[in-house]
């Protein structure tokens, strides 16, 4: 009669729980090894093509969605940023006439900013040529590998998400 070890068990259950955590581990490293490509190749087209940045498009973009506006703190939660982070491309947004801040009334401290007619222009052009970026950079993905990532990377991002106790 032959018995099964139950340490053998344990060990090969043990295996298999490290295996799967190493490939996750090695998953983790990949998209952090492809966003930060990406990352910089956008970074890189922004500054060649227009002599900007991508943080201020990331705000122009945040506000262009929002269309009423946007207090600092709710851009800043929308770029998952700090309001120190948001003020000085804000200003310099300002500056060049791109977003406009408008006082909020009964509160003297706050203020709302949104894009100007000329910031909507300028943003609606960037974004096209953005989008193009994107879709070169992505060439390699069918849509049902992107649709397929999409939905794997919402997964994750709603897994951790889920208060944890």
């Amino acid at each position: 009669m032959n018995m099964t070890n139950p340490e053998d068990l344990r060990n090969d259950a043990d295996n298999e729980t490290s295996d799967l955590s190493k490939a996750r581990l090695r998953a983790w490293l990949q998209v952090l090894k492809v966003s930060r490509k990406i990352e910089g190749e956008l970074r890189e087209k922004m500054r060649l093509e227009f002599g900007s940045t991508l943080p201020r498009f990331d705000v122009m973009a945040a506000l262009y969605r929002s269309r009423d506006g946007m207090r600092m703190s709710e851009l800043s939660s929308a770029l998952m940023v700090s309001n120190g982070n948001v003020t000085g491309i804000v200003d310099r947004l300002v500056a060049d006439g791109m977003i406009v801040r408008v006082p909020v009334e009964n509160d003297r401290r706050a203020s709302i900013v949104r894009l100007t007619p000329d910031g909507e222009k300028d943003f609606a052009e960037r974004a096209l040529v953005h989008e193009g970026w994107v879709s070169e950079l992505f060439s390699d993905l069918s849509a049902n590998d992107a649709d397929a990532l999409i939905r794997i990377l919402r997964t994750i991002s709603h897994h951790n998400e889920a208060p944890h106790d």
